[in-house]
């Protein structure tokens, strides 16, 4: 008998032990014995679940065992039915969504979806003090470098007070950490190839990437004065099937169907670093399980901007493999089978000529190995569109 109750003390303490390391862990958890199932889930707030890289960063969390809340304010920068059906495809219906109201995906019992604005700051209060989240992944933005030159102040109001209510909301209901999207456009007049998150960024020339550089502040402070681990993602040009509908492959695949023009800026000189989406979403949710800490080489007397004595860090997330602006066009025209007729015209106002991440930081913290070549997203974004929109 005593042999017996050794062995079961054995036993529970070895469990204890068990569930003690999966709740210091940062991924959700399950272990199965004969005698014992334990399940451990993460609650994850995933803002911008309507919008493209959120729609596939929900699945891919769900798909690994997290609890999803995804929020999103559905608004009309463009075309709200390929919003709603995102959401569909996650098993949320337009038909029951409504302000403020929790709506429970009828194909993923762990996600449930909620319409909010970000600016409404006593809606969000409840919803932390209620939820409790372990996890923030911060998607939902105002984006569109030439948008901004009509539209300024809508950039104020949601990548600036937005930002600043759910970095608030971290602030007095602590997460394990808060991941939010940046942009390959803060490095502005920066001309230095690869771009380096450990370049300076004190120079940008669109109002929307001098919002996701005040992010990147915004984040650093509380990251110092709260010790909330804070990690931005720089995204560079982010493409793919449900992809948005201002974005060039979006707009060139349209024309080129319906036999219009294409407008190509500066003449088609440009170069970019296509990445495809589902490889963005293995790094962030990566990011997502490698909060921040502070560096251990941090040097105040020659301060990094990619980390910092807080718990904060800066990644470059895209392909490492810049493409000519006419070369992408041509795998657009290759999948097709029809040739664009193009419109070539000067340099946007607030554009950069070619953008180049310096995928380092990111390859050494999370082993992120971005894989799919452009010709083949391209013909997978292709495939979707011509399905969704019957042509």
């Amino acid at each position: 008998m005593q042999n017996t109750d050794k062995i079961n003390n054995t036993a529970t303490k070895s469990y204890l032990v068990l569930l003690s390391l999966m709740i210091k862990n940062v991924i959700p958890c399950r272990i199965f014995t004969a005698n014992l199932y334990i399940s451990i889930t993460m609650k994850i707030l995933v803002t911008g679940t309507a919008g493209f890289i959120g729609f596939f960063l929900a699945q891919k969390l769900l798909d690994a065992g997290y609890e999803v809340i995804g929020l999103d304010n559905i608004n009309d920068y463009y075309d709200v039915q390929l919003k709603y059906a995102r959401l569909k495809e996650t098993g949320i219906s337009a038909d029951e969504i409504t302000e403020g109201k929790y709506i429970t995906s009828k194909l993923f019992p762990n996600y449930r979806f909620i319409k909010l604005d970000l600016e409404n700051e006593a809606a969000l209060r409840q919803l932390f003090e209620t939820e409790k989240f372990d996890y923030v992944c911060h998607l939902a933005a105002q984006a569109g470098v030439r948008y901004s030159l009509q539209n300024p102040y809508t950039y104020i109001q949601s990548n600036i007070v937005g930002f600043m209510h759910l970095l608030e909301m971290a602030r007095h209901f602590p997460v394990k950490h808060f991941v939010y999207a940046s942009t390959s456009s803060v490095y502005g007049l920066n001309a230095r190839m690869p771009l380096s998150p450990h370049h300076d960024t004190s120079h940008p020339i669109s109002l929307y990437a001098a919002t996701k550089k005040a992010n990147e502040m915004m984040a650093h402070s509380y990251s110092h004065l709260f010790h909330i681990p804070t990690t931005g993602l720089r995204f560079f040009t982010v493409y793919g099937p449900w992809g948005r509908p201002d974005m060039a492959l979006f707009l060139f695949t349209r024309n080129i169907l319906a036999n219009k023009p294409i407008q190509v800026f500066n003449y088609g000189e440009m170069i970019r670093d296509f990445t495809y989406v589902t490889d963005i979403v293995e790094g962030v949710k990566r990011v997502i399980e490698h909060p921040a800490t502070p560096h251990p080489d941090w040097d105040a007397q020659n301060p990094d901007p990619a980390y910092s004595s807080a718990p904060y860090r800066i990644y470059n997330i895209g392909n490492s493999r810049p493409v000519k602006l006419m070369d992408y066009i041509h795998a657009i025209e290759k999948v097709l089978g029809k040739k664009a007729q193009l419109e070539k015209l000067p340099m946007q106002p607030g554009d950069v000529h070619a953008t180049f991440a310096d995928m380092q930081d990111l390859i050494e913290a999370v082993d992120y190995k971005p894989a799919t070549p452009v010709e083949e997203g391209v013909r997978k974004f292709i495939e979707w569109y011509r399905a969704f929109y019957q042509v």
